[in-house]
């Protein structure tokens, strides 16, 4: 029946097809000029186009909508309207075509294609151009299994269907349907849509073969898009199979596409450090073939993943300005539906509501994609943090857009606009000069007229478990908080008195604002106007503006579990790993409720239901949802300090690390959980690493488990065989842990890395006074370097000198600066392994933040380390 629904509004449509393609005559389009130029229709200027993939319609998106009982047109709705406020102007997807295709080829009018359909509508009122990439060739099941379809990619393997003939001629038949296929929703062919820029034949191919057999399948494709009826400049991805790289320049293609994934992909846990040394360059190794300057240049995808970090888009986005890119999408947008999950793709994370720090850094790259001028420079990193009107800053988790009339920011800042007169546009997360806020989501801030203002704000998210672990829609990795801050403006053209109204639906807020604070703001979207004046028009809740409407507003829907009902808490806390034990112990967790709770306490290991009396640390509320606490040294004299975080509200409690919902007094407290924080007398060295993560302690780490499985391998320029084997030598010499490395690669070098900031940043002191780096080499490869990573994203090592005792001592006055090996391996392949600095940048051990060992190995040939502790002294 729906499908027949559909034909009938395709007829209806198509009888008044000739007075929309007359009026589709007058919407700019973009063609690519001899130079290889994507420039616009009417005035012939450069175009530039920033925004994202999203896989709605197809594959586990769809399914998950389907589980948890959302209407997929309305979840577009929703995540369309976001794209709208983060000022994207580009959307790109590679098409499932299993999903789509019978066994034959024919193209089928499903729902999925429906869907998609009605995306590219939605996109289209917004302003927002697409890219497709007509097929995938691939199943549709990740992160689950693939589902059976009956499409004709599944009769192929990935790297066949571009060789055998059956399979290109079924290609044929699919690729001119699909731009043939007339969207029911705007009447347009694909081939015909004024908002559709372009296709890319297909997502990420493989060509084994030869560079002619690879000519000669581009060239069939290019002609059923021809034969099709199809004009649109047609894309290549040519950052695939180098082998046959030219065979890419030698057709008609007009476009070629790149992705990048500066970090690596699927690491299974939130990464931390410096990237910006990894996105400072994007060199083309082919640059100077025959024809590459004639073929525009687009980034299909790109995502620095595994983190939640905001000061990396911007810069990213900058390098690839840079490297001449035109188009440029990240991969990919969470649904708002599911986003609290993180199921889509567990090594990328991005939504307005769930990610709002790095949605913001999102925005600000989207600006930078229309500011910084094609091939434009700023020199090299750290030069280039600073660019134009833009500021990234790993230190400070930071991207700033600062123009004099728009003024973004990621994170709270201290930065002043240019000229807070002239500012029209305000969105941040956090607080500044101009806005004084404690929730945690997105706000945006838009002068409509002078001395009226559209006020967004979004709900607060609080992180509940590592977001790039494996996933499941059982398992919440952030969650929303709906709840009321007091907001503090600073804007001469609201001046200090002003009136808020609610704009949103169901919204009946009204107050009236005194030196610029409105009290007790909640989610949601308001109209702010200066006392004493007359707005010129009606801003209404259906008011036309820009490319939204005044009173449009989404929130996540409430189906995921209440996880903070009254008396539930969030609590986030990393606990030192290590303090001096003269020293005082600093403790700030994250406590976040739709309560303020009555008081947050922590007890001891110490404490007991049949003690007399139970002494107690109080938290000291700091603002948001943070909370402090001071534990003096006389009270760390033990070995370590083990404690639990309690949250009182009226009679209730709740305990972490594990939340039970009862008392560490209580009769029937049955955990034996404790955060813990070992403490280190002044004759015991600061342990970096140790294969079961017990050294000079009495008892295991309860965050980050054994220290033998936090050790990373690595190899460049290409994968390698790895076998880690900890190796227990008796009941008196500690374990060692082994590791054989085994390359194919001609001049292999080997790598093995842990993140150790959080292991020294509780003893800084201590840390300043460290002159030598020592570790315990059981079998130690010819060559070996050791040394660190510092917060700079620089590199310093030194040279291994084996001992007669087996320990190895470097000064640390030996640390010679030398290149960064951007690890995990970057995609693409050929991007350049090592960030080469410019700079001369003096070592500070005050800033370290990864340990590094390499050595070389040779092809073909087993190489291996055996280590112990590593430790300074």
């Amino acid at each position: 029946m729906k499908r027949h629904i559909l034909l009938l509004i395709t007829c209806l449509l198509t009888a008044v097809a000739p007075a929309q393609n007359k009026a589709s005559k007058s919407i700019p389009t973009v063609y690519i000029d001899g130079n290889g130029v994507m420039r616009w229709s009417d005035t012939r200027k450069e175009a530039s186009f920033f925004g994202v993939n999203y896989t709605l319609p197809f594959a586990h998106a769809y399914r998950a909508m389907g589980y948890l009982g959302i209407d997929r047109k309305a979840a577009i709705d929703r995540d369309v309207y976001h794209f709208a406020r983060l000022g994207l102007n580009a959307y790109r997807i590679h098409v499932w075509d299993v999903e789509i295709s019978d066994g034959e080829g024919n193209l089928l009018e499903n729902e999925h294609l429906e869907l998609l359909d009605y995306l590219i509508h939605k996109l289209q009122e917004r302003g927002i151009r697409t890219v497709i990439t007509a097929q995938t060739n691939f199943g549709n099941g990740y992160p689950e299994r693939n589902q059976p379809t009956g499409g004709f990619s599944s009769n192929y393997d990935k790297c066949a269907v571009h060789s055998d003939a059956e399979a290109i001629a079924t290609q044929e038949k699919y690729i001119a349907a699909l731009v043939r296929h007339v969207n029911a929703y705007t009447g347009h062919a694909y081939k015909d849509d004024p908002y559709i820029v372009g296709f890319e034949i297909n997502n990420e191919p493989c060509h084994p073969g030869t560079v002619a057999e690879t000519r000669d399948y581009i060239n069939k494709m290019l002609s059923a898009l021809k034969r099709a009826g199809n004009r649109k400049p047609v894309f290549y991805n040519v950052s695939h199979n180098q082998h046959v790289v030219e065979a890419y320049y030698d057709t008609a293609i007009q476009g070629t596409t790149y992705q990048w994934y500066p970090v690596g992909l699927v690491s299974g846990h939130t990464r931390k450090g410096n990237f910006l040394p990894s996105v400072d360059r994007y060199d083309i190794p082919f640059s100077d073939l025959k024809g590459f300057n004639k073929k525009s240049r687009m980034v299909y995808e790109f995502d620095p993943a595994d983190n939640l970090y905001s000061y990396l888009y911007p810069a990213t986005v900058r390098t690839f300005r840079t490297a001449g890119f035109q188009w440029i999408t990240q991969f990919a947008y969470d649904p708002i539906d599911m986003a609290a999950y993180n199921t889509e793709y567990q090594t990328h994370y991005l939504n307005v509501a769930y990610t709002p720090n790095k949605a913001l850094g999102l925005m600000i790259a989207a600006e930078v994609a229309q500011k910084v001028g094609r091939g434009e420079s700023f020199g090299s990193y750290p030069a280039d943090t600073l660019f134009r009107d833009f500021r990234v800053s790993y230190v400070q988790d930071l991207s700033e857009l600062n123009d004099g009339e728009k003024f973004y920011y990621s994170n709270t800042t201290q930065t002043l606009p240019k000229d807070a007169s002239r500012l029209r546009a305000i969105a941040g997360c956090g607080s500044s000069p101009v806005v004084r806020y404690e929730g945690t989501g997105v706000y945006w801030i838009d002068k409509l007229e002078a001395g009226v203002w559209r006020l967004e704000v979004m709900p607060d998210v609080v992180q509940v478990s590592d977001p790039f672990a494996k996933p499941s829609l059982d398992k919440e990795v952030m969650h929303i908080i709906s709840n009321a801050w007091d907001m503090t403006l600073d804007l001469p053209d609201l001046g200090k008195h002003f009136r808020v109204n609610g704009l949103n639906a169901d919204n009946t807020f009204h107050a009236q604002a005194t030196d610029g604070k409105i009290s007790s703001l909640r989610p949601g979207v308001y109209l702010l106007q200066r006392e004493g004046t007359s707005a010129t028009e009606q801003w209404t809740t259906d008011k036309s503006w820009h490319n939204i409407t005044l009173g449009e507003y989404v929130h996540p829907l409430r189906f995921q579990p209440h996880r903070c009902q009254t008396g539930s808490y969030v609590i986030n806390h990393q606990p030192a790993r290590t303090v001096d034990a003269d020293k005082d112990l600093q403790i700030e967790a994250i406590v976040a409720g739709n309560e303020k709770p009555d008081s947050v306490i922590i007890y001891t290991s110490r404490v007991s239901f049949w003690n007399e009396k139970n002494p107690y640390i109080k938290m000291n509320y700091a603002g948001g949802y943070t909370y402090r606490a001071t534990i003096p040294a006389a009270q760390l004299k033990e070995s370590s300090f083990k404690y639990n975080i309690v949250v009182c509200k009226g009679d209730k409690r709740q305990t972490s690390p594990t939340g039970v919902a009862k008392s560490p007094l209580d009769w029937d407290y049955t955990s034996e959980a404790f955060w813990v924080t070992h403490t280190l007398t002044k004759h015991q060295p600061l342990t970096l690493f140790c294969v079961n993560a017990s050294c000079n302690f009495s008892e295991s780490f309860t965050t980050n488990g054994s220290d033998a499985s936090s050790l990373e391998t690595y190899t460049l320029p290409e994968w390698s065989r790895t076998n880690r084997q900890v190796i227990e030598n008796g009941p008196v010499e500690r374990p060692t842990l082994r590791v054989t490395f085994t390359s194919k690669s001609e001049k292999p070098v080997y790598f093995l890395r842990r993140y150790i900031k959080e292991d020294v940043s509780g003893c800084p002191e201590r840390l300043a006074a460290c002159r030598t780096l020592c570790l315990q080499a059981k079998k130690m490869p010819e060559g070996l370097r050791a040394g660190f990573i510092t917060s700079d994203g620089y590199t310093y090592l030194a040279s291994c000198i084996a001992s007669a005792d087996g320990i190895v001592r470097i000064p640390l006055s030996e640390l010679k600066q030398t290149n960064t090996a951007l690890l995990p391996p970057v995609y693409p392949v050929f991007l350049s392994k090592y960030f080469c600095p410019e700079t001369e940048l003096p070592f500070r051990i005050e800033s370290i933040e990864s340990l590094e060992l390499s050595f070389d190995g040779s092809a073909g040939k087993e190489a291996e380390i055996e280590i112990g502790s590593i430790w300074l002294e």
